[in-house]
């Protein structure tokens, strides 16, 4: 947990410095997620395995063009007994000024889960804006790895 910390102020830090650039935007986001484990072998049963837990972080969102924006992620995600970090880098498109479609690449790095360190996964997210500083999101990650996660993402973004 404390290297967590130390990453996550190293990130906020970083993320302000490119959050003074123009069409750049800098927040945090937190909510909850439930994990489904795609496993038929292990401590997960023949049956998958539903897990509750929740999720805090940053982001940047940098403008590319008009309507689409790149905006990487690096989210703390506690749950159950497993404690990971999350990376996802989203293509972001505005379908009008309210809505976003998110998908992108994410890399998931696990403290201690089986032993595998680095997993990776695709994420497809959507956003509600509620205001101009704070917007609902939902998002779905895919797990690639036999021993990976599937998960539904349930929160809120507020950009500083």
């Amino acid at each position: 947990m404390r290297n967590f910390l130390k990453i996550l102020l190293i990130s906020i830090a970083f993320f302000s410095s490119l959050s003074l650039q123009a069409q750049t935007d800098f927040g945090v986001k937190g909510g909850l997620n439930f994990t489904f484990f795609k496993v038929d072998e292990g401590d997960f049963g023949e049956r998958p395995d539903a897990e509750l837990g929740y999720y805090i972080g940053c982001f940047v969102d940098f403008e590319i063009e008009k309507n689409f924006r790149l905006q990487p992620e690096l989210l703390y995600i506690s749950l159950g007994d497993f404690d990971f970090l999350n990376a996802p880098i989203y293509l972001k498109y505005n379908i009008n000024d309210r809505f976003n479609i998110l998908v992108g690449p994410s890399l998931n790095y696990f403290f201690d889960f089986f032993n595998t360190k680095l997993k990776v996964g695709a994420d497809l997210g959507f956003a509600y804006n509620l205001s101009s500083s704070l917007d609902l999101h939902i998002k779905y990650t895919l797990g690639f790895d036999v021993l990976s996660p599937n998960g539904m993402f349930f929160g809120m973004r507020y950009k500083l």
